[in-house]
């Protein structure tokens, strides 16, 4: 570019940052962005977020969050997407009261409006174990003028299966083919999985039956649940015949 007149501007250099930050390689990102301000371009947006996820996905969190108050204090705003990319980030590094303070953040800048964010907050409290909070903030959706989509659902159901509130799981699948927002593949596998987990064959076959007649398949953590149950000899012998064509 350079031999061709054609200097290099913010959004090329951050094209290269982009790249090594998915590569992990974090030390020649940040040396490109040193490069980058010492030629007086000013990082944007778009710069600043690809930094503060190449931290995160390095698990780097902290330096995401120093990175985040810099952006602000050489005033460029976060967008929706620098804030689920640090709220996933500090979830994930079971930063749970930076994350919701972050959450918080957003809702006052009317900034957490968004049904992929919401649903980032969702997984982050279930995998943390606060599956009640999540529910309670899951039902909220609605009242914020969002509807829950498929991936969030998932989510939510997930969660359930994970804290043994099955029964709740099984509703919140009925009440979600019941508003219309069909249950894909990844839903009643889930939903499988937590029966098997918790001993409800009964329930489970009645599920895979559903999934199989709606032209899904077991996945590979299903069909290896299966196999090790049926490998025990705890089941019926009408049972076994039954899961016996699903492995």
């Amino acid at each position: 570019m350079v031999e061709k007149g054609c200097s290099p501007n913010v959004f090329s250099y951050t094209i290269l940052i982009n790249k090594h930050c998915k590569s992990k390689e974090i030390d020649e990102a940040m040396h490109l962005f040193l490069e980058m301000s010492n030629k007086g371009m000013i990082p944007n947006v778009m710069t600043y977020t690809t930094f503060i996820g190449g931290f995160c996905r390095v698990e780097r969190v902290q330096a995401a969050l120093e990175l985040f108050n810099t952006m602000q204090a050489c005033g460029q705003h976060p967008d929706p997407q620098t804030y689920a990319i640090l709220l996933d980030g500090l979830y994930k590094n079971k930063l749970i009261v930076e994350a919701m303070t972050l959450f918080q953040e957003m809702e006052d800048k009317r900034l957490g409006h968004n049904i992929v964010i919401s649903s980032i907050l969702i997984d982050g409290l279930c995998n943390a174990g606060k599956v009640k909070i999540a529910r309670e903030f899951f039902d909220s959706l609605p009242t914020k003028g969002l509807q829950p989509n498929v991936p969030t659902y998932n989510i939510m159901i997930k969660g359930l299966c994970q804290e043994g509130l099955i029964d709740e799981a099984c509703e919140l699948l009925e009440t979600m083919d019941g508003n219309g927002c069909s249950p894909n593949d990844r839903t009643y596998n889930k939903i499988i999985q937590g029966l098997l987990q918790h001993n409800e064959t009964s329930k489970a076959t009645k599920y895979l039956q559903i999934m199989v007649d709606k032209g899904f398949s077991a996945d590979v953590i299903t069909a290896s649940m299966l196999v090790d149950m049926l490998s025990s000899n705890q089941v019926d012998k009408k049972i076994q015949e039954f899961l016996l064509e699903f492995v």
